[in-house]
């Protein structure tokens, strides 16, 4: 769950404290001076943190953040929230005060969302709902304001919604399913919803999205969700879209590799990160038109599922010749990015768990990016991705990668060849758009087998954080 997390106007007396040796007069917490030494030596070590016990309550001492940069201090210290946090909850604390001085807010701040996203749960289909005991989180601070607490809560919301979706199994959320708790999310959060059912998909000819579908026995969606302010800053819309395949065997291509499947539930984690996004930008009110597209389905074999050597005409009139029929993700997000074109945007962003050659290339440690757009957006989408760590790194789109996706019977194929399959994946999305456009091939982060400090285990979130932080910093640039 997420704590409660709120300002303090005084220092308190009973909860159990959190306090930044960077601040001036720490030692003023301690009782005499055999502490303060204590402390001192301790952290001199290099000690992340170090705890005195109370009789009623808890002390720890925040070490100072490690690394040059902010963006690098920045994530020491969620890390360092995330080690405090299961201290937290070992003791059984319910309730506790963060204190600290800092000139640069933002240091309690990381440390406060490194402590609240680590208390993210996932208790739904467990009989035994052992909850995380913090419920709440205060802060001391001259420097920090109401709303930026506020923000960080909604933010963190956002995340933990687009967890809760990722963990959720398909005998649960199919495309219906998610398509229906898409409703109640934008209700609580201030945005709309229309959603397409198969009729209207079969009517806009999203070629892509029908043969994916095709072998599945559960139809379709196509989600389109629009979240603007009254004061927004861009006249033309930003698009995001998220693959939203919410469970992928292969189809007939079935996944040949011990254990992949077990993951699949996974395939939906670009979809997921939108609607975060979209929690987050809504509930801040953050100045800006959004628009998002979710095109949703299983991919499933069955006697009617598509098959290699297929060829389909997707929504924009290309023709693709089916390789193999894992290479999915590709084919929903075309029709996606071709029905993008009508609202004229100012940028369309793409998310997904697109590729395995992005996981070999550069592990959970990052997010693969491309994109035909401005130096000035690709540095912006950099720049955010290092202040939350979500690390992007570009790969190229060179011409010759287009010779792989050529096909002797249609227009392109939908495999590319043995080598370069995040940039191949890439190409063929190129052929669906006409406007500034970047893709997040998202698989290495979106989903873990073993906890990574306040990113948890299973569904992480990836993307929320990033686009909402790239979402923010153009409308303070353009505002």
């Amino acid at each position: 769950m997420q704590p409660t997390i709120r300002l303090s106007k005084s220092l308190s007396e009973k909860a159990s404290l959190i306090v930044f040796t960077e601040s001036e007069n720490w030692e003023k917490l301690c009782q005499n001076e055999r502490e303060i030494n204590f402390i001192r030596q301790k952290l001199e070590k290099g000690k992340d943190f170090v705890t005195l016990h109370r009789l009623n309550r808890l002390l720890v001492f925040i070490n100072k953040a490690k690394g040059e940069e902010n963006y690098k201090k920045w994530e020491d210290l969620r890390k360092k929230g995330n080690k405090v946090l299961n201290l937290i909850n070992e003791e059984k604390i319910e309730a506790l005060q963060i204190v600290g001085r800092q000139e640069n807010p933002d240091f309690i701040l990381a440390f406060c969302e490194g402590i609240a996203l680590s208390n993210y749960q996932f208790l739904k289909y467990k009989s035994d709902k052992k909850e995380n005991s913090l419920k709440t989180i205060e802060i001391f601070s001259e420097t920090i304001k109401e709303s930026s607490l506020k923000e960080l809560s909604n933010l963190i919301e956002g995340t933990f919604t687009a967890r809760d979706l990722i963990n959720e199994p398909l005998i649960y959320l199919t495309a219906e399913q998610l398509s229906d708790d898409l409703h109640t999310i934008a209700k609580k959060t201030g945005f709309s919803v229309e959603v397409f059912e198969e009729s209207k998909i079969k009517s806009l000819k999203m070629g892509g999205l029908l043969a994916v579908n095709a072998g599945t026995p559960n139809p379709p969606t196509f989600n389109v969700l629009e979240y603007k302010a009254e004061n927004a800053v861009n006249k033309q819309p930003i698009i995001l879209v998220g693959k939203g395949v919410v469970y992928d065997t292969g189809g007939l291509s079935l996944k040949p590799t011990a254990n992949s499947m077990d993951l699949m539930k996974s395939d939906m984690a670009g979809a997921a990160a939108v609607i975060g996004t979209f929690c987050a930008a809504a509930s801040n009110q953050l100045p800006v038109h959004l628009i998002g597209l979710i095109p949703a389905t299983e991919n499933r074999p069955s006697g009617n599922a598509m098959t290699p050597g297929d060829v389909i005409t997707m929504q924009n009139g290309k023709t693709v010749e089916i390789l193999n029929t894992d290479a999915e993700g590709r084919l929903i997000l075309a029709d996606a990015l071709s029905y993008a074109s009508k609202y004229n945007p100012e940028l369309v962003i793409d998310v997904a768990t697109l590729t395995g050659a992005a996981v070999r290339a550069i592990g959970k440690e990052g997010i693969v990016f491309m994109g035909e757009t401005s130096d000035s957006a690709k540095e912006d989408i950099i720049a955010s991705g290092h202040e939350v760590y979500e690390r992007l790194v570009e790969f190229p789109l060179w011409e010759e990668y287009e010779e792989q996706i050529q096909s002797d019977i249609a227009d392109i194929n939908n495999l590319g060849g043995p080598t370069a399959g995040a940039t191949t994946a890439g190409m063929f999305l190129k052929h669906f758009i006409n406007y500034n456009w970047l893709h997040l091939d998202i698989a290495g982060p979106a989903f873990l087998t073993s906890p990574d400090s306040y990113r948890g285990k299973n569904g992480t979130g990836v993307g929320v954080r990033l686009l909402y932080r790239f979402l923010k910093n153009r409308t303070l640039k353009n505002g």
